[in-house]
């Protein structure tokens, strides 16, 4: 029976969902607001979607341990100055240090991020990740909102609007999801 212990005998926080659209010229990252612990909702809105880079030319949202991936995000910075801004050159660099360095291999997050071009999935097993098809979705509520937005697809073109009812979809079905969403564009 799961109660909400994890291995190490502490509270788990569960839950998040995050979605990334690739449509229409438009790349947006959106992400519920909810952090649980337990069957307790501790805080409704939380950003886990921010703009991060030289000039905000880059975005990511997270699923996982804060700290974690806000040290995940801090890294990616770093390594996009270090790679003049150079998204998918700095995620390989990074998941490459994820899945090697002792410290950052324990960091329990996943990661969506995006700038114009490209968007990506990042792992701590070392994968980045292009989604097929310009939709991806991580978190507890991940993959209901992938399905909304892959049916979505077919009868709608902007990427927000997508982006925006599959979280919808999501927060009305995974109990760890809400609706206070906060999205932003590339």
């Amino acid at each position: 029976m799961d109660n909400g212990s994890a291995s190490h005998g502490l509270t788990q926080w569960h839950g998040t969902t995050i979605i990334g659209v690739k449509r229409g010229g438009k790349t947006v990252i959106a992400g519920d607001g909810q952090v649980s612990m337990g069957n307790t909702v501790m805080k409704p809105n939380a950003k886990k979607v921010r703009r991060i880079g030289e000039g905000g030319k880059v975005v990511g949202g997270f699923a996982g341990a804060t700290a974690d991936a806000f040290t995940l995000f801090e890294r990616l910075e770093r390594k996009l100055e270090q790679y003049s801004g150079q998204l998918t050159r700095a995620a390989v660099e990074l998941a490459k240090d994820w899945r090697t360095d002792k410290y950052l291999r324990n960091l329990e997050a996943l990661m969506i991020v995006a700038d114009a071009d490209t968007l990506l999935v990042l792992t701590g097993n070392g994968d980045v990740l292009e989604p097929e098809g310009g939709i991806t979705a991580i978190g507890s509520g991940g993959n209901y909102a992938l399905s909304a937005a892959r049916a979505l697809v077919d009868y709608e073109d902007d990427a927000e609007k997508i982006a925006r009812r599959a979280m919808q979809v999501a927060a009305e079905v995974c109990v760890f999801t809400n609706d206070s969403v906060t999205v932003e564009t590339v």
